[in-house]
């Protein structure tokens, strides 16, 4: 898969295709090669007992963990009406900020520690409506694709009938590769990414 100059790599596909899933595989691999990483991934969180879907954390590469997003029936009735949702979700903009935001805005002032290059890998699992609703987030996003030591590794959802602005602007860029994940390809694609990762981290 020929990168073709472009600094940045988008996953999309459908919802449980395994976009996470390619996110951490390529983390390790980085982390094998020696090259650090830093930045966020979003974890389903399930019920202990029934197994049922109850919401999504923020899981930091660092380990740090916090609730991204949970079911109605599990928020007090207040914060459910105060609070943005998604579906059935109602989404903790707070927490998410608290943890998300630091992974991607310490970019520029940690890179220069971590490559040769000066350049960082960021990985950013989510860019879908639930962290959106982050104002800060999406700056930050902007600044970051901006960021001439930024090489980033971010997901993002389909959005054939209902296009998300920020998304569409996003899969647009000239600096991206924008690549489909489906459950056939997604273990076979994860050498290909990191290559990917590799090819932009030695153009200085």
């Amino acid at each position: 898969m020929a990168s073709g100059g472009k600094s940045h790599v988008l996953l999309t596909g459908s919802p449980g295709v395994g976009k996470t899933t390619m996110c951490k595989k390529v983390y390790e691999a980085l982390q094998g090669k020696a090259i650090q990483a830093q930045g966020f991934y979003t974890q389903e969180v399930r019920n202990s007992q029934t197994g049922s879907r109850v919401g999504f954390d923020v899981v930091t590469l660092n380990g740090q963990r916090g609730p991204l997003a949970r079911t109605k029936s599990n928020v007090q009735f207040a914060r459910a009406r105060a609070s943005p949702s998604v579906g059935n979700y109602v989404v903790d903009v707070k927490s998410f900020e608290q943890l998300a935001l630091p992974t991607i805005k310490t970019c520029t002032e940690n890179s220069t520690k971590i490559t040769p290059h000066g350049k960082t890998v960021v990985i950013v699992d989510e860019i879908g409506k639930m962290e959106l609703f982050s104002q800060s987030f999406i700056s930050a996003v902007r600044e970051l694709f901006l960021s001439p030591q930024a090489t980033i590794l971010a997901t993002v959802p389909i959005t054939k009938q209902r296009p998300i602005p920020f998304v569409e602007e996003l899969k647009n860029r000239q600096d991206v590769t924008l690549i489909e994940v489906t459950k056939n390809t997604r273990d076979e694609l994860v050498n290909d990414v990191v290559r990917l990762l590799e090819d932009s981290l030695a153009r200085t």
